[in-house]
């Protein structure tokens, strides 16, 4: 099966999973997921997040999903739980397909390696 032909099919089966789960099947966005990802490495589920937290749960996400790749290092928690990150190194300048492929790649690591999907 071709690399992208590949990762189109774990993305939807992700997305498709995470819909079923937490949205009764309505298909999630990206973003959505990003957020939910942010969220579980929060480790606080239940809590109501404000508009600024909801950006900084995206921000652990992506921190987290591309420290893998190199461009992020966990750094510390603070003294409410927060994950900070270290940038390594500067993101490439990427067109917005190629960053959307990068993130859906991302994810889908993710979530294999927490065994969510195979």
């Amino acid at each position: 099966m071709a690399r992208d032909e590949q990762l189109k099919e774990r993305w939807e089966r992700v997305q498709k999973k995470l819909s079923d789960q937490f949205a009764d099947g309505e298909l999630m966005e990206l973003d959505a997921i990003i957020y939910l990802v942010g969220v579980q490495e929060l480790g606080q589920p239940h809590k109501k997040y404000k508009k600024d937290h909801k950006i900084d749960l995206m921000h652990i996400a992506i921190c987290t999903l591309l420290e893998p790749y190199g461009y992020y290092e966990f750094d510390f928690f603070d003294d409410d739980g927060w994950p900070h990150f270290k940038i390594k190194e500067e993101l490439p300048t990427l067109k917005a397909g190629e960053q959307t492929v990068l993130m859906k790649e991302a994810i889908v690591q993710y979530f294999m390696e927490k065994e969510y999907i195979s």
